[in-house]
Parts: structure tokens; sequence; C-alpha cells
């Protein structure tokens, strides 16, 4: 069992990387159902999963030019500084009722994808930029914190709305998640982790090597119209799994 989600983690990653998303939503709650401790061992080596996944694809799009770093630098920053914010309101707010809205806007966000609806935009200027990166960022930080996830199912409908182009939103979409990712994996390793290292380096491996040709499938052949479809159907599939998970059970 120790081994059975390494092809499975192929598979996500090779489909995740070109959403731009790391996929920690499906390697968590698989690296649970195959006998892994939740806290010591499924949720640490889901998080690495989905920072190697989404580093992975980051430096693919980087060096593709098609990541709006003036979007993605300050929304990284903004994400970090806001989600501990996030994290003490989570102690004062009601979750249920949040959980349940971000389920909402995140099927709203899929059926616009699926729809072929296309914002009015022209050439965003370098400070509307910087501000969608800082608003936004610190917004999904706010809610990254509150809700415990990364936040990466919101960030693309969020800046495809704002008017990028999709498949330039998936692009930018993983350097953000891969700063928000990278804290959280690092508390956890030093606190709870417990490291079963060939699992971890099968695993690893597999979501590299799936992240890599994803990454690359995206930059070369896919076009806007193609991501804004699968995107469109692993946000539905997300947010059913958040209002049956979190929301109903």
């Amino acid at each position: 069992m120790d081994y059975l989600p390494v092809p499975i983690f192929f598979a996500i990653a090779f489909v995740f990387s070109m959403l731009g998303l790391g996929g920690s939503q499906l390697y968590i709650p698989i690296l649970f159902w195959t006998g892994m401790d939740f806290k010591t061992e499924a949720i640490p080596l889901g998080l690495l999963l989905n920072l190697v996944s989404s580093s992975s694809a980051s430096i693919t799009y980087g060096r593709k030019g098609i990541v709006a770093w003036r979007v993605a630098g300050p929304f990284a920053a903004a994400i970090i500084v806001f989600a501990p914010l996030g994290t003490w309101l989570n102690m004062q707010l009601p979750i249920k009722p949040l959980l349940a809205l971000f389920a909402l806007f995140t099927a709203s966000a899929a059926v616009l994808m699926l729809s072929g609806w296309r914002p009015q935009r022209g050439e965003m200027s370098f400070q509307g930029q910087v501000t969608l990166g800082l608003t936004a960022g610190g917004g999904l930080g706010l809610i990254a914190g509150l809700i415990g996830r990364g936040g990466g199912s919101f960030i693309v409908p969020l800046l495809y709305m704002a008017g990028l182009e999709a498949r330039v939103a998936a692009a930018t979409s993983a350097p953000i998640v891969t700063c928000s990712g990278l804290s959280s994996f690092v508390s956890h390793l030093a606190t709870a982790a417990r490291p079963r290292w060939g699992v971890w380096i099968a695993c690893v491996a597999s979501v590299l090597i799936g992240s890599q040709l994803g990454s690359h499938v995206m930059a070369r052949r896919m076009k806007s119209r193609a991501v804004k479809k699968v995107f469109g159907w692993v946000l539905l599939g997300v947010a059913s799994l958040i209002i049956i998970k979190d929301v109903v059970l």
C-alpha cells in the first residue's frame, strides 16, 4: 500500500501542473486513505508534493515567458503576509458557512470558464498589475488562512476574471502557489513530520516527472480555450469535494 499512490500522483501532477495548481487537495486524502497517519505523514508529504509540482511548473512557465511576474510577485508577497491573519480569524468565525461560500464561488468560476465567457480587457498597466497582485493576494491570503488551504483553486479564476488570458493565469498561479505552500511545508516538517524516506522519494520523483511533462504540454500545445475547459471541470470537482467533505460531513 505504501507505494500505491506513486502512479496516481504522476497523473495528478501531470493534470494539475497544466492548471497552475499544486494538487495537495488530492495528495493528502489519498495518502490518508492508503494508511498514512494524517498529521505526521499525509499532510507533510502532501504539502511537499504540492510544493514540488508547483515549483517545477513555475520553472517551465518562467522559462517560456508566460508568467505575469508583475502580478505574481505582489500576489505571492500579500498572500504570505495575510494568511496568518486569516488563521487568527479562523478561531473567531464559524467556518462551515465560509466553506460553503467558497465552494459556491469555486463552482461559479467553473461555470464561468466552461461557458467560454471572456471579460473585456485591455493591456493592463504596471500599476494595475501590482495593484491586482496586492489586493487579490491579500484577500486570498486571508481566505487561505481561514479555510486552511493554499488557495490555488481560487487564484486562476481570480486572475482570469481580472483580465488575464486563461493560459497566462494558470502559468502565473504556479509561482504564487509555490510561495504560499512553502511556509506550510516548512512548519510541518519542523514540528510533526515523520518521513518514510523511500516512499517520500518515490512520490517526489513521480510528481516531479508528471509536473514537468504536464507543464511542457501546456506551455507548448494547449491554448487558453483548452485550459479553461480542463480547469472548469477540475474546479467543479474541487467544489463538490469541499461541500461533501467539509460542509456536509
